[in-house]
């Protein structure tokens, strides 16, 4: 069934969980009908008020949907077009905020992801130099070996002349 030719019908129910049907509302009578898709000289809107003040007094309540419609029949026709337009113009501002929205969400984006692009760009030019600096400390770290290797032959002169050590030992101890 298409949308456009939806007619809803107002009726009086009564909340019964016993019904037999399945169904928890009983219809006691309708009291007109609503036409949202009607154009030219179609009805729109037809409710019996005199009905529905009969039965709101005898303790029925009534629905907001049914109170605004309510509320739209006692309009005139020009009145009701004009609330129509109003809403319609309404909703098409509300859509064309959010459409703009949208769009400066994805222009944000595209800002963030152009900033993030250059970023990982320059990322790979400052881990080149990293990878160079390592080779430059190897010639460094070779010459703190031979550093102690020199070192080291002093030490191990003396322990080859035991005559020279002792004398060492002996000016250490008059001075």
């Amino acid at each position: 069934m298409d949308p456009s030719d939806l007619t809803f019908s107002i009726c009086l129910t009564n909340f019964d969980p016993y019904l037999s049907n399945g169904s928890l509302y009983k219809t006691i009578e309708r009291l007109g009908f609503y036409n949202p898709s009607a154009q030219g000289q179609e009805e729109t809107l037809r409710i019996d008020i005199e009905k529905v003040d009969e039965w709101v007094s005898k303790g029925a309540q009534i629905s907001d949907r049914v109170k605004r419609l309510i509320k739209d029949s006692k309009l005139s026709p020009e009145e009701l077009d004009a609330r129509k337009a109003a809403k319609k113009d309404k909703a098409d501002a509300k859509k064309a905020a959010a459409l703009a929205a949208k769009q400066e969400e994805i222009k944000k984006q595209a800002e963030e992801a152009e900033e993030e692009a250059p970023a990982e760009e320059a990322v790979p030019e400052e881990e080149a130099p990293v990878e160079e600096a390592p080779a430059e400390e190897a010639p460094a770290e070779e010459a703190e070996e031979e550093a102690p290797a020199e070192e080291a032959a002093p030490e191990e002169a003396p322990a080859d002349n035991p005559e020279e050590s002792s004398d060492s030992e002996d000016e250490d101890e008059k001075s």
